[in-house]
């Protein structure tokens, strides 16, 4: 396997560490997965930048993940299959000899839940109930939230990539402080959002991006309009915590919505640079 192709295979090994983190409910579990999500995404960023260097480009294809799952311990079985099969193509480098060690802790943790029986808990995160914990939405109210929860957790697995691919693809030092700060705060609504997703219980795998959105030439343009889809994001969230009826909930809404305030003062910030 080219580092091409296994740059392929640990973007689907991350997306699948991250969203069996999201589909768990024991905190304990869903933190420690969600760790190695993050240090999956670090090994993704490293090869990335290995096959910047050697000229290789790559992409952000990927093949259908089957991410439902019934019990706790089928995912970490899958997980553990999963993480063998990517043990299994790397060569011989000082990043690799990271990569392995990181993989194969992964491992021995993923191991060591399987053998205690109280680990072993139902998965509610692909039963369809569309309910949000004890909040009474009705149903205008629940189709609102599923309709957000849909579009904008896809659009922050899409965020964090195509920063992440302008990130590497970059040599201006501030412009990539401000591509690493867009990539951080979309990992942390993705989470935000895959979590409730699962709660609700239609969680599912983002659809794979299309080549032209991340390789544009036209950055600038692609600021100016990642700025309007932040005010649209600003308006959902407003609308939403006007509509839920519920203190919680409007408030998160509303605290998202501040944060995309800093997301567009980041772009203008990226644009003046441009």
């Amino acid at each position: 396997m080219n580092n091409k192709e296994l740059f392929q295979l640990k973007h689907e090994l991350w997306l699948k560490m991250v969203y069996s983190s999201f589909a768990i409910n024991d905190p304990k579990i869903k933190d420690t997965l969600y760790d190695f999500s993050n240090i999956l995404f670090r090994h993704l960023k490293w090869l990335a930048q290995d096959l910047r260097a050697n000229n290789i480009e790559y992409d952000y294809s990927k093949y259908g993940i089957e991410i439902e799952k019934k019990t706790t311990f089928e995912y970490f079985e899958y997980l553990i299959n999963e993480i063998k099969i990517a043990l299994r193509q790397y060569g011989e480098s000082t990043l690799f000899s990271r990569i392995i060690s990181d993989e194969y802790y992964m491992i021995v943790t993923l191991e060591k839940l399987l053998k205690d029986e109280k680990n072993n808990q139902e998965i509610t995160a692909f039963n369809k109930q569309r309910k949000y914990e004890d909040k009474n939405l009705d149903k205008k109210q629940t189709d609102a939230l599923t309709y957000f929860l849909f579009e904008e957790s896809y659009k922050e697995y899409e965020l964090i990539m195509v920063y992440f691919y302008m990130q590497i693809h970059g040599d201006n030092i501030v412009l990539n402080d401000v591509y690493q700060d867009l990539v951080d705060e979309s990992h942390f609504h993705l989470k935000c959002f895959g979590n409730m997703l699962a709660k609700m219980g239609i969680l599912n795998i983002p659809r794979t991006i299309i080549k032209e959105l991340y390789t544009k030439t036209d950055i600038k343009q692609f600021m100016l309009d990642g700025i309007e889809e932040e005010k649209g994001a600003k308006e959902m969230c407003a609308q939403l915590a006007a509509a839920v009826n519920d203190e919680e909930l409007a408030k998160f809404f509303d605290f998202i919505n501040y944060q995309e305030n800093y997301h567009i003062e980041l772009m203008q910030k990226a644009i003046k640079v441009l």
